[in-house]
């Protein structure tokens, strides 16, 4: 199988250079089965790639592995090849995955396989490396997060299917591109620019109206999954296959652009993204242009994701139907608390989800979710959930819990580390067997990677002062201390400088007007921003405002990364971005999210997106194995952000939906001065209001 164009020098391909295109047809283990079809069959593609790993999912691998070492791989994959194999061979589709997850040598045997099973002609290679077991006390597994120059080398050498293991998502993206345009180690923006598109693909049909704010707008029953067609210059256009579901437009893009996100700087191991400088604009139905995007050095070192085994988990979940809520929540837990004695973590939610005067059993009843956590077993096992069930003819009226008792299961912790690139050893493993060593790219002065990394970045100049250019300084400068535009770091209770912002292109935001020029401004101080919307005052300095839900004029996306969280949140309009910029203030978002009040709350301001991007660490506890939370990837935490009310200028708002028409128009006309002694005693329809 040879994807168009061919290469005269498999080591040096000289490619026409016309656009690749590449598609995604998985954004996590277990997503939609029939993609990989669907993408092989609805319209032309030169690669096709797939996204397998999560932090859970590698906990997940790592407990396959202890069972069965040949193990460790994305299952789920090969039973795609089944069929897709032999499309991806008619077409000239070459296939790039990192569903090789802790075992990519043992996955390329399994493909290996199967292709001869099948009489399907395939090369296959894979990258290693990344997997630096055995690694510290208590380590499951331990991957270093590779970039895209062992795909890219893969590539080079004719294959036709590349396994990898722990790469950085959007490697899959980048590392294709790399090879189709024979880019060089140090072309930073072109590979920024594919990062861009790398990071909007992964997550497949998120990019396609999946998880969207707006999801009412368009219809997202079965969304296609996107692809890219990345110029040589580094630009991409998303989009997807012809006739399928869903839609491409700049909201779906920049709230894939937002998604699990940590600062101005994405950093990668071939190349530092600057996502403040990323542009959208609209190139024809369902296709968006992703251009303007810089690129920096990477950072010295290398981001290694690890999981441990962090103990042993149970719940029980009582339902509380009808009156005295709060009063059987403490019976409850008064009845447990000498069985509860000793165990480490203990936490209980009473999460109130019953309605008044409720027409069914279920809208009548409260949830009280108990959890517990120990480092042994016994103490969070069956004794412990059996002691609850023994309640149930001596405790609160109408007793009953969601599901029987159950041992203890363990749960998974995940957190990151950092060692120098130069450590971890890359290999790309070519078609004929042979063994070719990645060269490491040339890296700066040493940084740092990971979740809860803090950028010392500072504020905009409050003078006015120009801000320099972000490439201006060397390597080791432009990791330690840049002055971006648009970074804001502030905890608790600490304003974010509301300096202007950076003047944009034709389509952009614009500068955001001087707040200090406000009377309203100054009389608040730099400790509250403009229309907080807290005191419900019914004015602003931007005119009469309404007490609204914020989703009504913003989208969000949040996610997970370990233990902490991001929400990005963003606008259509300039005028909305002029008021989301100043008011949605770290201190605001503390006191619509009391969950985060406590914790030190970043704000970063991506101004080309209309954008605002707040991290929020450690709101996951040790990350989403760990079950810490109700939502514990943070899912749906930009939905809850839009939820709150705040005073929103009325003129940001959409217009109210006309009220419906009568079902029937009067027989006759109303009398204009009806006679009160004959008039009934009623308001119109019998309501009462």
């Amino acid at each position: 199988m040879t994807a168009a164009p061919a290469a005269p020098d498999a080591q040096h391909p000289r490619h026409p250079r016309r656009p690749l295109r590449i598609g995604n047809a998985s954004g996590f283990y277990g997503d939609r089965f029939d993609a990989l079809r669907e993408m092989l069959t609805g319209g032309p593609l030169d690669v096709l790639t797939g996204d397998y790993l999560a932090e859970l999912t590698m906990l997940i691998l790592g407990r396959d592995r202890l069972k069965n070492p040949d193990l460790g791989y994305a299952k789920t994959f090969l039973r795609q090849l089944e069929e897709g194999l032999g499309l991806a061979h008619e077409r000239g589709v070459r296939i790039v995955t990192n569903a090789g997850g802790l075992n990519p040598a043992g996955l390329a045997d399994a493909v290996r396989a199967l292709a001869a099973e099948a009489g399907v002609p395939v090369t296959v290679a894979h990258v290693e490396g990344d997997d630096l077991m055995p690694y510290g006390e208590g380590a499951l597994t331990a991957n270093a997060y590779l970039g895209s120059a062992g795909i890219t080398a893969c590539l080079r050498a004719g294959a036709d299917v590349v396994v990898t293991g722990r790469v950085t998502d959007a490697a899959l993206v980048s590392g294709p591109a790399a090879w189709w345009f024979d880019w060089a180690a140090d072309d930073y923006d072109r590979l920024a620019g594919a990062v861009a598109a790398g990071h909007v693909l992964e997550c497949g049909t998120q990019a396609t109206g999946g998880n969207y704010s707006f999801f009412t707008a368009h219809d997202v029953r079965r969304p296609g999954f996107p692809l890219a067609e990345v110029s040589e210059d580094g630009s991409a256009v998303i989009t997807k296959h012809p006739g399928t579901g869903g839609v491409v437009s700049p909201g779906t893009v920049t709230a894939q652009l937002l998604y699990e996100t940590q600062g101005v700087r994405y950093l990668g191991p071939d190349v530092t993204a600057r996502l403040d400088t990323v542009r959208l604009s609209a190139d024809g139905p369902d296709r968006v242009r992703i251009s303007g995007v810089l690129g920096e050095p990477p950072p010295a070192t290398l981001k290694v994701g690890v999981t441990r085994i962090g103990g042993w988990r149970n719940e029980v979940v009582f339902v509380l139907t009808g009156l005295d809520v709060e009063a059987k929540a403490a019976l409850v837990r008064a009845q447990l608390s000498e069985a509860l004695e000793g165990v480490a973590d203990v936490r209980w939610t009473l999460s109130r989800t019953d309605h008044e005067d409720a027409p069914t059993e279920e809208t009548a009843s409260a949830l009280l979710r108990l959890v517990v956590r120990d480092a042994s077993p016994d103490r969070v096992g069956r004794g412990l959930t059996s002691a609850a069930i023994e309640l149930a003819l001596g405790s609160y009226p109408g007793f009953h819990v969601t599901s029987p008792p159950g041992p203890a299961q363990p749960y998974g912790v995940f957190g990151s580390d950092c060692v120098p690139a130069e450590s971890v050893p890359q290999v790309a493993v070519l078609p004929d067997g042979s063994r070719r060593p990645v060269p490491v790219a040339r890296r700066p002065a040493p940084g740092a990677c990971g979740p809860g990394r803090r950028s010392r970045d500072s504020a905009p100049d409050p003078t006015g002062a120009p801000p320099p250019d972000p490439r201006a300084s060397n390597a080791g400068e432009a990791e330690q201390d840049p002055a971006p535009p648009a970074f804001e770091e502030r905890g608790p209770g600490r304003s974010p400088d509301l300096a202007a912002s950076p003047a944009s292109e034709a389509g952009g935001p614009g500068p955001s007007p001087d707040p200090s020029a406000s009377p309203a401004f100054e009389a608040r101080g730099l400790g509250r921003s403009l229309g907080s919307g807290r005191g419900g005052v019914g004015e602003s300095p931007a005119g009469r405002t309404t007490r609204a839900p914020l989703g009504s004029v913003a989208g969000a996306r949040s996610g997970d990364k370990g233990g902490d969280a991001n929400v990005g949140v963003w606008v259509e309009s300039a005028a909305a971005w002029d008021w989301l910029h100043r008011t949605l203030t770290v201190e605001v978002l503390q006191d619509l999210l009391p969950e985060a009040r406590d914790l030190p709350v970043t704000r970063h301001v991506l101004p080309n997106l209309r954008a605002l991007n707040f991290v929020i660490p450690g709101i996951l506890g040790d990350g989403v194995a760990s079950g810490h939370r109700f939502d514990p990837q943070a899912k749906a935490l930009g939905e809850w952000l839009r939820a709150r009310r705040l005073d929103i200028p009325t003129h940001l708002l959409p217009e109210p939906a006309p009220a419906p028409a009568p079902a029937t128009a009067p027989a006759t006309a109303p009398d204009p001065d009806p006679d009160p002694a004959t008039e009934p005693a009623t308001t119109p329809e019998g309501t009462g209001s």
